[in-house]
C-alpha cells in the first residue's frame, strides 16, 4: 500500500544539522548520494549479468 507524503512531512523530518549545514557540506551530501545511487545501479547490473551467465552456462550444460 502506497502512502503520500506532504511536503511539510517531508520538511519535518529533515535533521536540523542538515537545514543549518553550509553549502559546502550540501555539495559534499550529493555528492555521496550521487555514488550512492551509482554504485546501486553498478550492483543491480551486476546482479543481471551474473543472472544472465548463470542461465546461459546451465543452458550449456
Amino acid at each position: 500500500m502506497s502512502q503520500d507524503i506532504t511536503l511539510q512531512q517531508i520538511a519535518e523530518g529533515v535533521p536540523k544539522t542538515l537545514l543549518y549545514a553550509s553549502d559546502r557540506d550540501i555539495e559534499g551530501f550529493q555528492k555521496i548520494i550521487e555514488e550512492t545511487i551509482k554504485l546501486r545501479e553498478a550492483h543491480r547490473n551486476l546482479q543481471k549479468m551474473v543472472k544472465s551467465f548463470s542461465s546461459s552456462t546451465i543452458q550449456r550444460t
